[in-house]
């Protein structure tokens, strides 16, 4: 330590005295307004979009509210931004202040042993060192006592601390907090963030849907937009951004394959059927979301209602032969059925269904008896239940409760997700006509574990695959069938199962 000494003593009562939990209070404080103000930043942006999109208004004055909107979305995200940054700092602040604190105390209470106080101990400590550096180069000197090793620790934290209060400061007086006249208003605020500054894309992370919806939510709103129009393909099946956005990203990229005369017959035909079946719905009034669209996989998954805000989620996997091309309609048939009976299950209750065909379902005779499709799909399923999962938290939505309902083959693939690393990020799973699992219920690692198997479902009662789900050694909860239901009937309307499934998915069914 170089430097007059003499204040030292004065500057460690100083720090012991310092208000410690007032500034907790505080950082505690700005990160309520920064929770607060995440959510209410998304649902800003979503008007945006939708204003934009011209689907509820148009003309002159939508597009005027929609620039506004935009505009607004815009500010919001800068002060979104700068909260964070100083958040971080402020945190930075505490933890320092903290250490600072009860060092200082340390060195005092220390100090109180020593004959001429903490301040001639660094001084003869100082002393000590330039003598012990000119005899010996590189020497350290002599070992700092007790007393005065906790002075220069205290006095070296609250220098830090006081560096991470200027950073935070900073970051504030960026958009005007720290000025003698900060921001008045909205117009005031407009005034310091540069809405027409070009847009820099960041690069796409490729880590797990947590990092990716961690950089997508960081973006503002118009370099989202940009990043959707330039990169559709790599942004489309991205799990860890909103469902929105793969929308977006999604129905580009069917706009360009039923477009263009280059796209191959048969990923053409699966476009116009993926295209058909949303007109259908959307013109039935049903919100749709293509969550996924890879003609080239034959895979594609399709939602009905907002995966981003539902309270409820469903998704149906389905097993053996099923294609987007030729079962896409009963699919969605399916998952409109199961929205339906959630409803009824739980009328106030916001659900989406979605038809999950995100893997490449067996089709020839050796596929069908094998584990190898569903171990991609089963990577496939956990990382779009965990994209799902990560970009609601991205933004500090609520959880949904989330539901995967396996049929056939689907149950294989719902078995190997849960086999990869980590929590299948599921409250429930339903089994339907499984021709059998590994291990048990528990080991699916989900809250709840359900099952359907009748007696007329040939399928069930094969175990090819393993344990049969409805035998009582596999430990799950048997739901309600018909004895001649057969294997494709368990979704079926006048079936007692299908109300059963509505009960699971809106979370008022008790397992056991």
């Amino acid at each position: 330590m170089s430097g007059p000494v003499a204040e030292h003593s004065a500057r460690l009562a100083a720090i012991a005295a310092w208000e410690v939990s007032g500034l907790r209070r505080a950082v505690r404080s700005l990160a309520a307004v920064a929770d607060r103000l995440l959510p209410w930043r998304a649902r800003l942006e979503g008007v945006a979009r939708s204003l934009a999109s011209g689907e509820s208004w148009s003309g002159h004055a939508a597009g005027a509210a929609a620039a506004a909107a935009q505009e607004l979305a815009t500010v919001t995200w800068t002060v979104d931004a700068a909260l964070e940054e100083s958040l971080t700092a402020f945190e930075r602040l505490a933890g320092e202040a903290v250490a600072a604190q009860v060092l200082a105390g340390e060195a005092l209470a220390l100090a109180a042993a020593l004959p001429d106080g903490v301040d001639a101990a660094l001084r003869e400590t100082d002393r000590l060192a330039a003598a012990a550096v000119a005899l010996v180069p590189g020497a350290t000197g002599a070992s700092p006592g007790p007393a005065v090793a906790a002075a220069r620790d205290a006095l070296s934290h609250a220098a830090a601390a006081s560096a991470a209060a200027e950073r935070a400061g900073a970051a504030l007086a960026a958009v005007g907090a720290g000025d003698a006249f900060p921001p008045g208003d909205f117009a005031a605020l407009a005034a310091r963030v540069p809405l027409a500054d070009p847009v820099c894309l960041p690069p796409t992370p490729t880590g797990p849907p947590e990092e990716v919806a961690a950089w997508w939510a960081a973006l503002p709103l118009t370099a989202q937009l940009a990043a959707l129009r330039a990169e559709p393909v790599a942004l489309g099946g991205r799990d860890g951004l909103p469902a929105w956005a793969r929308d977006l990203a999604n129905r580009q990229l069917l706009s360009t394959a039923l477009a263009s005369p280059t796209t191959p017959p048969a990923a053409a035909a699966t476009a116009r059927v993926v295209a058909r079946r949303i007109r259908a719905e959307e013109a039935a009034g049903r919100r749709v979301q293509l969550h996924l669209l890879d003609l080239t996989g034959d895979r594609a998954v399709l939602a009905l209602g907002d995966l981003d805000t539902a309270g409820a989620i469903a998704l149906l996997v389905p097993g053996i032969g099923n294609t987007p091309g030729d079962d896409l309609r009963g699919l969605v048939t399916d998952a409109r059925a199961v929205a339906d009976a959630a409803r009824t299950a739980d009328p106030r209750l916001p659900v989406a269904t979605a038809v999950w065909l995100g893997y490449d379902t067996p089709g020839s005779p050796r596929d069908v008896v094998s584990r190898a499709p569903a171990w991609a799909g089963g990577a496939a399923l956990a990382a779009s239940l965990a994209g799902l999962d990560a970009a609601r938290e991205a933004v500090a939505r609520p959880d949904a409760r989330t539901t995967v309902l396996g049929h056939s083959y689907g149950t294989v693939v719902v078995d190997e997700a849960a086999d990869v690393a980590g929590p299948l990020a599921a409250d429930a799973v339903v089994l339907l006509g499984s021709p059998g699992v590994e291990d048990d219920a528990a080991s699916l690692g989900v809250p709840e574990v359900y099952d359907a198997a009748s007696p007329a479902d040939l399928v069930a009662s094969l175990g090819w695959f393993g344990r049969t789900t409805g035998s009582p050694a596999y430990g799950s909860t048997g739901l309600p069938v018909d004895a001649d239901t057969g294997h494709s009937e368990y979704y079926d309307r006048d079936r007692p199962t299908l109300p059963a499934i509505g009960e699971v998915v809106a979370g008022v069914r008790t397992p056991g």
